[in-house]
C-alpha cells in the first residue's frame, strides 16, 4: 500500500471544527497512514496559540507568579476539544500530570512540547489510530543535537508494527529522558523524519495556504502560486524568510528523494505545491520565488591592495566571530570587502567590531550602512536564462529603487540585492511583477 505522512499545522488543528476537517481529509485517502500534529494554533474562537500559553505557564511558575490563569486557559482549550468531538481519552488527567511536572521543574522544552503531546492524544482517539509519544522515537544526543541514526532505527522499528499512528511533532528526548524540542515550527521537521523512517511515497504538509507563492501574499496580494519547486530552491527561500515550511525539514526526506506536497486544510481540493528533489525540465520562468528580510547592517571595508594581502578576509571575520556573530553575506571587489550582519545578532557591538577591524586589519576606511533589507530572487533555471539580472534591475530602476548591494551565489541560483528598509515592500512587488507572467 502507498504510504503518505500527513503533518497538520496549528491553524489546521486550532479547535474541534478544524480537527473535524482534518479527519475528513485523512479518511479521504487510505494512504494517509501516519499523522503528525502540531499544537492548537489561533482561530476565530481562540486568539492565542496553545504553545504561547504553555511558555507563559512555565515562565510564571519559574518566576513564582500566579500561573493559574495560563493553566485554566490551557485546560479549557483541550477539554473544549474533547467535549466538542465527543472523545473518551482522559485528557484531564494528562493536563494535571503536565502541571505537576512543571511545578517540579520540568522546564521550558517540556512545557513547549505539551501542546503537540496533548493534541496528539486527542487526535489519535478521534481517528482510532495508535498514539506514539515522540519522546520514545525522536532522539537527541547528549549535546542536544538531533541523532539521525538512532531516531531512524527506533522510529522504523516502532512503526513497522503499526498500520496507522499519530506521532506528535516538534519534540523528542535527550539520552537522560528529558524533553528536547526543535526550533519553532519544528513539527515540519518531525513530519519529514517520520516520512524518511517509513520510506513514505509522499510527505503532505497541511497548513492554511494553498501551497507556496512566488512571494509572500501578505506583501503582494496578487502573488502567483508556484506549482513545483526543488529542495534547494526552497532552502534558499526559507533561509531568506519564506515561512511556509521549516528550512530544516528538507534534510530527512532528501536522503530518500521523498517529495513534499504543501496543501491547504481549508481548501483540500487545491493541488498545492510539490517540492521535489529535482526538476529536470528547464522550461518555465527563470525565477521560482522571491523572499527577503529587513534590518541588516553592512560593514564596508576599503584597503588598497587588499587582494594581495594574505589572510585579510580571515582577520576581518575573526573580529566579528569574537562577538559570537555569524555573517550573512560577504561580497567583495579588488580593494573592497563588505560583510553583511543581521541587526538582531549585532546588538550593541558594532562600534567595538569596527574598532577591532581598524586595529587588526589597518584598512583605509570603514563605512557602516544601516537599515538595510535583503531580498533574494531565486530560481533553478536562472543560469539557463539570458537577461534575468537585466530584467530584475530594470524593474527596480523603473520603480525608482536604489540598489545598495548586489551578491550572486556561485550556483547562479539566486541574486541578492540590498535596499533601504523602507523600499522593501516596493522591491518585492517590482521583482514579482517583472517575472510572474514569464
Amino acid at each position: 500500500m502507498e504510504i503518505k505522512v500527513a503533518k497538520f499545522g496549528g491553524t489546521s488543528l486550532a479547535d474541534a471544527v478544524q480537527i473535524a476537517k482534518v479527519k475528513k481529509i485523512i479518511e479521504a485517502d487510505p494512504a494517509r497512514r501516519y499523522i503528525v500534529p502540531s499544537a492548537p494554533g489561533k482561530s476565530d474562537r481562540y486568539q492565542i496559540k496553545v504553545t504561547d500559553l504553555l511558555y507563559g505557564l512555565e515562565s510564571a511558575i519559574e518566576q513564582g507568579e500566579d500561573y493559574r490563569p495560563f493553566y485554566d486557559k490551557i485546560f479549557a482549550r483541550f477539554t473544549d476539544i474533547k467535549r466538542d468531538l465527543g472523545l473518551s481519552v482522559n485528557i484531564e488527567a494528562r493536563l494535571e500530570e503536565v502541571l505537576k511536572n512543571l511545578l517540579d521543574g520540568a522546564g521550558a522544552d517540556y512545557a513547549a512540547s505539551r501542546g503537540e503531546y496533548l493534541n496528539g492524544m486527542l487526535i489519535a482517539d478521534y481517528l482510532g489510530y495508535a498514539f506514539v509519544d515522540a519522546a520514545e522515537v525522536i532522539l537527541f544526543d547528549k549535546r542536544g543535537k538531533y541523532d539521525e541514526k538512532r531516531t531512524e532505527k527506533a522510529l522504523s522499528e516502532r512503526l513497522r508494527g503499526l498500520e496507522r499512528a499519530v506521532i506528535p511533532g516538534f519534540y523528542g528526548s535527550m539520552p537522560n529522558g528529558s524533553i528536547k524540542t526543535f526550533s519553532r515550527g519544528g513539527s515540519d521537521v518531525t513530519g519529514a523524519i517520520v516520512s524518511a523512517a517509513v520510506r513514505a511515497d509522499l510527505y503532505e504538509n497541511w497548513t492554511d495556504v494553498s501551497g507556496f507563492y512566488m512571494v509572500d501574499p501578505r506583501i503582494v496580494k496578487h502573488a502567483k502560486k508556484v506549482e513545483s519547486i526543488t529542495y534547494r530552491e526552497l532552502r534558499e527561500l526559507s533561509y531568506m524568510g519564506a515561512a511556509v515550511l521549516h528550512e530544516d525539514s528538507i534534510f530527512p526526506v532528501y536522503k530518500y528523494a521523498i517529495p513534499i506536497n504543501v496543501r491547504n486544510t481549508n481548501a483540500p481540493e487545491d493541488s498545492g505545491t510539490m517540492i521535489l528533489p529535482t526538476i529536470e525540465s528547464y522550461d518555465g520562468p527563470p525565477v521560482t520565488g522571491i523572499a527577503g528580510k529587513k534590518n541588516f547592517t553592512i560593514i564596508s571595508i576599503e584597503k588598497n591592495g587588499m587582494n594581495t594581502e594574505l589572510g585579510f578576509g580571515r582577520r576581518v571575520l575573526a573580529c566579528i566571530e569574537k562577538y559570537g556573530i555569524p555573517f550573512e553575506h560577504m561580497p567583495s571587489s579588488i580593494d573592497t570587502l563588505c560583510v553583511v550582519l543581521e541587526d538582531a545578532k549585532v546588538k550593541d557591538n558594532i562600534n567595538d567590531i569596527v574598532d577591532d577591524i581598524h586595529r587588526t586589519c589597518e584598512p583605509d576606511s570603514v563605512e557602516i550602512v544601516r537599515n538595510l533589507a535583503l531580498i533574494a530572487t531565486v530560481g533553478k533555471r536562472m543560469r539557463e536564462s539570458i537577461g534575468t539580472a537585466a530584467t530584475l534591475f530594470s524593474a527596480m530602476a523603473k520603480a525608482n529603487i536604489n540598489v545598495r548591494m548586489i551578491d550572486q551565489g556561485s550556483s547562479e541560483m539566486n541574486i541578492i540585492v540590498g535596499v533601504k528598509n523602507e523600499d522593501f515592500e516596493r522591491t518585492m512587488v517590482a521583482i514579482h511583477d517583472a517575472f510572474a507572467d514569464m
